[in-house]
């Protein structure tokens, strides 16, 4: 659960190389020296892609019973007697029996993810911090939506002509807010962090952020080895919380140099706006999902009169569902945007390292680090992966690497 509020902050992609059959070559030559991928690995992230396609499952099984069978209604009916009529109590009453419900019906698909990572040495923790940090996230989880929920029905009730609209703008801020907040005020509840005691690698990865334009307010050990074994690093927060933090098990087995590359992948997202991007984006899919969630409200009232109201609480697990299909529709969508950052991030980083060896070096120690694929399958990578493939990432330093060397050669 915890580790769902840190973004793999790894990828490094390819970029734009010679094309066609020459590009086709490259990939050959560059896969040929790659270690193969183990079966280990190709079954680990296997079990993975199908624990989350069966927790999807489940989360939109529940929904639709719920819907299906009229037990939203009598759980309204319920949260409403337990809140002596109040709105608003009674609303976090049922936004609590329902993450509960979820929470429950998931439980055996949380404990198998839990034993997953033990069974393939990926884990350092014991089933009584697991089960600490299950109850923690789902309490994080409840306190950010009741706020949200509360919010929006709030805003439903008030104007429920624009009530769509005015959420969606509301929302965005909140999104904003929370990515601010996020690395001083939710990473802390899972994780411990301190600031890092090497002064001189601390320098020379503020160097590289003012190099990059970015002024960061500290450089962080994050103490990922009490429940990990797997490495990371992230340029997290924004503004006034903007910082670099480096997990214990990446500073304890890297580099200084691979290090350096990891970060400068890092600043390049900052380099090229991606965050704003992002933001951007997520207005625009917002807005598609707010759209959508008002017609099918408006359809479920006007039409096939399911509620009296649009205030009437006992419609969220519709919201729910239209976000969970329309989120579900867009993945693709959105996994090949942020492939998109990742190969531009990966070009700033091999312009910001002195040599692209140790890039390459630690792309390989995560792949056996992290147990990942590093030659998933065209499909896979396109459903699934926000990163391209180790394979690729490879590839893109080694021609970087060859061309620079072919250029300065040339002059």
């Amino acid at each position: 659960m915890p580790g769902h509020y840190f973004r793999a902050t790894l990828g490094l992609a390819c970029g734009d190389w010679p094309v066609g059959r020459q590009r086709e070559d490259n990939h050959r030559m560059a896969t040929a020296t790659l270690p193969a991928d183990s079966p280990d690995a190709r079954r680990y992230n296997r079990l993975r892609r199908w624990l989350g396609f069966a927790d999807f499952v489940l989360g939109l099984a529940l929904l639709v019973i719920l819907l299906a069978t009229g037990w939203n209604s009598s759980l309204r009916d319920l949260a409403y007697r337990a809140a002596f009529q109040v709105y608003f109590l009674a609303l976090t009453f049922y936004v609590l029996a329902l993450l509960l419900l979820s929470k429950l019906l998931g439980l055996g698909l949380d404990y198998y993810g839990f034993r997953l990572e033990h069974r393939y040495n990926l884990s350092n923790q014991k089933p009584r911090a697991w089960l600490w940090d299950e109850t923690k996230g789902f309490l994080v989880g409840f306190v950010l939506a009741a706020i949200a929920v509360d919010l929006l029905y709030l805003i439903i009730r008030d104007f429920p002509q624009q009530w769509w609209l005015i959420a969606w703008a509301v929302f965005l801020i909140l999104f904003v807010l929370l990515a601010q907040l996020a690395p001083v005020i939710l990473f802390p509840v899972f994780y411990k962090f301190e600031p890092l005691a090497d002064e001189e690698l601390k320098s020379r990865l503020v160097r590289l952020s003012e190099r990059a334009g970015t002024r960061v307010r500290g450089v962080y050990k994050w103490n990922l080895s009490e429940k990990s074994k797997k490495a990371n690093a992230a340029l997290t927060g924004l503004g006034s919380t903007r910082r670099i933090i480096l997990a214990d098990t990446l500073l304890d087995n890297y580099s200084a140099d691979e290090i350096e590359a990891v970060l400068a992948h890092e600043l390049g997202h900052h380099v090229h706006r991606h965050i704003a991007k992002s933001i951007a984006l997520q207005a625009v899919t917002t807005f598609i999902g707010f759209w959508a969630a008002n017609w099918a409200l408006h359809y479920s009232v006007d039409r096939l009169h399911l509620f009296v109201t649009l205030s009437d609480f006992a419609n969220l697990p519709l919201l729910g569902l239209v976000i969970t299909l329309l989120s579900f529709l867009l993945m693709p969508a959105m996994n090949a945007f942020s492939r998109h950052n990742e190969r531009q991030a990966d070009r700033y980083a091999f312009r910001s390292i002195a040599s692209i060896d140790p890039f390459i070096s630690s792309m390989n120690k995560l792949a056996e680090q992290n147990l990942a694929e590093r030659t998933p399958s065209k499909l896979v990578e396109w459903l699934f992966h926000s990163h391209p493939a180790i394979s690729r990432r490879v590839e893109a330093a080694k021609a970087w690497a060859r061309i620079h060397q072919e250029a300065k050669a040339a002059s």
